[in-house]
Order: C-alpha cells, then sequence, then structure tokens
C-alpha cells in the first residue's frame, strides 16, 4: 500500500534481535550469528564472514526487501554496529538513520544515508517522499523499531523468525506502549532457517 510504514526485522524464537553485547564487528552480538541464517543460506560466523546465499522461502523474503520498499530507516545504533556497512550496497533504496548526532550525507553506489536530527515523525516524512508510491519500511534496530511502534506509526509487520532460544541479548517488543494492536495474519511461508510472518496492525 502505498505510504504504509512495515517494519522488517528478524528475531529468536524468544524475541532478541540480537545477542549480548552487539558491537562494531559484530551486529548480532555474541552468539547471534543463527539469528540471520536464513540470510546467510545456512550456518556461518563472523570468524567466517557471510555468505549471502539464501534461497527459497528465504531468498523471497531478501528480495521483497530489496525491491518492495521505496525507502529504509534505520537507526544510528544499528548503523554504527556495521560501520555504515562500509563501501557495501545494504540497500538499493535511500536510507534514512534517525539519530541525534549530525552526520553528513553519504551516498555508496546506487543507496544513499541521509542522518535525520529531528526526531522519527520527520524521518518517516522524509523517507515517505522518497518512496513515493511505494512502503516505507523500518529495518532496525530494535530501538527504532519500538519508537515507531509506540507512536501508532507501523502498518504491518514482517517478522523473519529464527528457530533459536537466544536467552539474553536485545529483546524486540519492550516500550511499546500499554494499548493492545491486533493483528491481522497476511501471509506465512517458512524454511529450515526461518519462518517468515507478515501482519497487518491493527489500530487499538
Amino acid at each position: 500500500m502505498a505510504g504504509s510504514v512495515v517494519v522488517d526485522i528478524t528475531m529468536s524464537v524468544d524475541g532478541f534481535v540480537a545477542g549480548p553485547n552487539e558491537g562494531m564487528g559484530r551486529g548480532l552480538g555474541e552468539g547471534g550469528e543463527p539469528i540471520h541464517n536464513w540470510i546467510m543460506g545456512g550456518e556461518w560466523s563472523y570468524d567466517n564472514g557471510p555468505t549471502f546465499q539464501a534461497s527459497g522461502a528465504d531468498r523471497a523474503a531478501v528480495e521483497a526487501l530489496h525491491t518492495r520498499y521505496g525507502a529504509v530507516i534505520v537507526g544510528r545504533r544499528m548503523y554504527d554496529v556495521v560501520d555504515g556497512w562500509g563501501d557495501e550496497v545494504a540497500f538499493p533504496q535511500p536510507v534514512f538513520v534517525v539519530t541525534s548526532r549530525p552526520h553528513p550525507r553519504r551516498e555508496v553506489g546506487t543507496s544513499s544515508y541521509t542522518f535525520v536530527t529531528d526526531g522519527i515523525q520527520a524521518a518517516l516524512e522524509r523517507a515517505r517522499q522518497a518512496a513515493g508510491q511505494r512502503p516505507v519500511v523500518i529495518g532496525g534496530g530494535a530501538r527504532v523499531v519500538q519508537q515507531y511502534l509506540a507512536a501508532g506509526l507501523v502498518d504491518e509487520i514482517a517478522l523473519h523468525i529464527a528457530p533459536v532460544l537466544m536467552g539474553a541479548g536485545r529483546r524486540l517488543f519492550e516500550h511499546i506502549g500499554d494499548h493492545v494492536r491486533r493483528l491481522e495474519i497476511v501471509r506465512v511461508a517458512e524454511s529450515p532457517n526461518a519462518t517468515h510472518l507478515h501482519y497487518r496492525v491493527g489500530r487499538p
């Protein structure tokens, strides 16, 4: 739907998007690699490097992230722990980074990174202008997803559930407000590495 806002993110069965102590060179935290096995096409590690060989339902989910959305919003912490994705084009769309620290705009290949310092609503307005008729995706991390959920700005949630129990780390569904949001299941797909759930968010 044009103008819609979609959270698209991976988490463990017990609700963590990263293990403990995530940081530079280890964005998924200690022991967090299995959360992204579905993107890599199987088991991988930071020591050996990513493989990006998704197939089947997993590949379809990756392609949807790259083709469906017209703009991406991420938080500054997510941007920092991956060092801005270096010279890699992580997203082919323009990316808007929610931050309290000014930073010059970056262009990397077909993508760009614009740093928005005046809040999540301002970032969304700029992302919608860039997206045109396509939806805007909130790609993470947990804190910025929580802010958009708490503000009632999310229309859909695409969750990729990795079959792993982390036990600790950065939990996704915290600090989202007290009112109940009902979710309507739109689509379910699965692979050995993930269950892909797509929901439409109801209003309280």
